[in-house]
């Protein structure tokens, strides 16, 4: 199969398309044809070598971490999916690679593409969407009339993390730029902070959760 894949870790790497061969499936995984990925800042990191100590995978490496397609076939003990099904996933560390033409996806990480998506909407919704549940739900324990401050709103994980919210009752601030306000807006976000104009560190107060995906200095504030 057609892949592409980095050869050394560095900030320069550029990768390379090549031939490799087709994922061995193991009993619990799908074969996954790929139809769309999603490329994302973790993939840059990796690249680069930033993660190479908690994550520290064998070279030649293919990278992807989001991925929609279609079930070519399943392992042995695979019970929820069957061939023709579309599906869409993030999936494990140590088995990433959507960016080629086949994956191996463990079935326990693996869900149905909903049908209103096109594959590129799926493909680019797993990272940030179980970033934002990971941090809002399971993390924060976010509750219903709690007040949450959302930095980057009009990110690829804040559009997420305002909808989920929201969704769970949430009063949601925001950050981002003058051009995005109106789109956090309709998103959910009920307090929009331009941080072009305005400084939220003096704009907002008595917030019960704070999502920070900025540098240490937003830290602080």
């Amino acid at each position: 199969m057609k892949a592409f894949l980095i050869d050394r870790y560095g900030k320069k790497e550029t990768g390379r398309i090549a031939q490799m061969p087709e994922p061995e499936l193991r009993d619990d995984e799908v074969l996954v044809k790929v139809q769309a990925v999603g490329v994302n800042v973790l993939d840059a990191k990796i690249k680069s070598g930033e993660f190479k100590l908690i994550l520290p995978y064998r070279m030649p490496l293919v990278l992807g971490h989001d991925v929609a397609g279609v079930v070519l076939k399943v392992g042995p003990s695979v019970r929820q999916f069957k061939p023709g099904d579309e599906v869409y996933a993030r999936p494990d560390d140590f088995r990433i690679g959507a960016f080629a033409e086949f994956i191996a996806v463990k079935e326990a990480s693996l869900a149905p593409k909903p049908i209103n998506l096109s594959m590129e909407e799926a493909a680019s919704i797993p990272l940030v969407a179980l970033t934002a549940w990971q941090a809002l739900v399971e993390a924060a324990k976010l509750k219903k009339g709690q007040k949450v401050f959302i930095q980057a709103g009009s990110g690829g994980v804040g559009t997420i993390a305002i909808q989920l919210a929201k969704h769970l009752g949430a009063i949601v601030a925001t950050t981002t730029s003058t051009n995005n306000v109106e789109w956090v807006k309709a998103l959910g976000a009920d307090v929009v902070i331009d941080y072009k104009t305005q400084d939220f560190a003096t704009e907002l107060n008595d917030y019960d959760v704070v999502l920070n995906s900025l540098g240490n200095d937003e830290l602080k504030k």
